[in-house]
């Protein structure tokens, strides 16, 4: 297994993994999502970080490090779209992908990790606690806009 950044020819198998993570909202590949792929890579705060095996992807997160004025300056991190191939879950890789963004986070100069599920279930976030993530210490709010 191999935690590294996503390169730039592997589009359509990320996008083969987040239509694991919603069953709606995924793009298809074409123009449209090709043109939020060149967005992202142009991005310097922007990572998506995988598990890969041999030329698969099985598993991704993504990192965003925000420029903050606060905190002497340090910025902070945002930790979106975690998801596994439903064949290779239970085996460490979305842990590895997430130790990955901390260390990444870590480099940047990050003073904190942010992440937020829509996921209840007892074993999604006890994963996310046993990852070092507290529910207790913030309180989270969604807008959604149209």
């Amino acid at each position: 297994m191999e935690i590294r950044l996503v390169r730039r020819e592997e589009l359509p198998q990320l996008l083969g993994l987040y239509r694991q993570l919603h069953q709606d909202g995924w793009l298809e590949e074409g123009p449209a999502a090709l043109a939020i792929w060149e967005e992202i890579q142009n991005s310097s705060g922007y990572h998506i970080i995988v598990a890969g095996e041999g030329e698969r992807l099985l598993s991704t997160c993504t990192l965003l490090v925000v420029p903050n004025l606060t905190h002497q300056g340090r910025p902070y991190g945002l930790i979106e779209n975690v998801v596994t191939d439903r064949d290779h879950r239970g085996q460490g890789l979305a842990s590895a992908c997430l130790g990955f963004a901390k260390e990444l986070a870590q480099q940047r100069g990050c003073y904190k990790l942010m992440l937020m599920t829509g996921r209840k279930d007892a074993a999604t976030l006890g994963f996310y606690a046993s990852a070092g993530y507290r529910s207790e210490e913030k309180t989270a709010f969604v807008q959604w806009l149209p």
